[in-house]
């Protein structure tokens, strides 16, 4: 063989190797927003209207009355605010002052058991009105999701709220013979609203709530894919997180501000963050799907880490020994309280595997531990920083953020 078909050759393989080699690696970016908001369509209750006056006769009432087709009105005694407009209203609305606010996700979740939204169907007016005033204000830089809560009340099979988000059509919690059982089965056939996939949250659960997680299975599990460790800006669900992971659900962090009104957009500060390809859409709900989030009390804190090469939200296949690669940063670096001071890995049962206290605390931090663990069916992430986060009664003995597992394969 001459010399130029050697080169010929060379050049060959290398063009083949080139091609055949594995593709990169998705660039995730880091975007915030809140998966949890209650528009003027929950008109039952909400900030339009007034709180009954300590000893009045109605102060009592319960203040939501009921048919018995399960469809919920505001109570006969309640009054609405004179200037109630300029505290809530449509779903519109909402998208429009979080965008302002700076946020590049927002989720409407109004009850499905409000009056309005009976009977439940595709083309009910309300739903229709949610669905289109999320198409049209999603755009570049802001990505408007339409979904809504599922508010099992009644049992007997458990009950518990429960965020479905991006789905074409929706169910009445309270309407008869609409359990758990029934929503976890239609989620599995629930046809999506336009691009991205159906995805749910377990929302401000108890640690034994949702009949102490029963009926999963592998469909459900697929969909359910986030639960609220924050809600309503600072109250934690940390031991109902531990609980779900424990009984096989893989569920990612995420905070729902839970607002009633407009006020909780632009004073709540806890967020949900999820790591996307994009601002999009299809890239956000795919972040949710494939349970790529973190939920904080901080509202800009920056957290990413993978595990033998695999993005946090992962399945791993049963290793024996897991090689972390976490970095933890906060932009607001002329603020004190901001610096990271400690992270853990978590796993099975709550159990801390590993403590790094960074000395002295930092705005930026990276660490790479290796842990070997052949039992473990998951591990997680969590942050602390000096002063607690941004919400109220912050705690610097306390975590201020938790990131997604990821889960081994056992």
């Amino acid at each position: 063989m001459n010399v130029i078909a050697r080169l010929v050759i060379a050049v060959v393989a290398v063009v083949v190797a080139q091609t055949t080699s594995a593709p990169s690696p998705p660039e995730y970016h880091i975007y915030a927003g809140n998966t949890h908001a209650h528009t003027a369509f929950t008109w039952s209750h909400g900030d339009q209207w007034q709180s009954p006056r300590a000893g009045a006769d109605n102060a009592k009432e319960p203040g939501i009355e009921r048919t018995p087709d399960g469809a919920q009105l505001p109570g006969k005694s309640k009054t609405l605010k004179l200037d109630w407009q300029k505290l809530q209203g449509p779903p519109a609305e909402h998208y429009a002052r979080a965008k302002a606010a700076g946020y590049d996700f927002y989720v409407t979740s109004d009850h499905s058991q409000e009056a309005g939204f009976q009977p439940p169907s595709a083309d009910n007016a309300q739903w229709s009105a949610t669905k289109r005033q999320a198409a049209e204000a999603t755009d570049a830089h802001f990505v408007a999701l339409a979904g809504y809560e599922h508010s099992e009340n009644n049992g007997p099979d458990g009950n518990g709220h429960i965020n479905v988000i991006n789905s074409a059509e929706y169910l009445n919690a309270l309407a008869p013979g609409v359990d758990l059982q029934r929503l976890y089965k239609w989620l599995a056939t629930a046809a999506p609203n336009g691009d991205g996939p159906v995805v749910a949250s377990f929302n401000h659960p108890g640690p034994h709530q949702y009949n102490d997680w029963a009926f999963r299975d592998a469909d459900v599990t697929d969909i359910i894919t986030m639960l609220e460790v924050i809600n309503s800006n600072n109250h934690l669900h940390y031991e109902a997180f531990i609980k779900a992971l424990d009984k096989g659900w893989k569920v990612s962090p995420v905070c729902g501000n839970d607002n009633h009104g407009f006020w909780g957009i632009t004073h709540q500060t806890s967020r949900t963050f999820v790591l996307a390809t994009d601002r999009t859409k299809l890239a956000i709900l795919d972040a949710m799907k494939h349970r790529r989030t973190y939920a904080s009390l901080d509202g800009n804190i920056q957290c990413r880490y993978s595990v033998n090469g695999a993005i946090m939200g992962s399945t791993l296949d049963r290793p024996d020994v897991l090689h972390f690669d976490i970095s933890v940063s906060d932009p607001d670096t002329r603020e004190p309280k901001d610096k990271i001071t400690r992270i853990d890995i978590v796993k099975d049962g709550g159990a801390v595997a590993e403590t790094f206290r960074p000395s002295p605390p930092d705005y930026s931090v990276t660490w790479k531990p290796g842990i070997e663990d052949s039992s473990s069916k998951y591990f997680f992430v969590r942050v602390w920083n000096a002063g607690g986060g941004d919400a109220p009664r912050g705690d610097p003995d306390k975590p201020v953020a938790w990131l997604a597992p990821v889960w081994t394969g056992r």
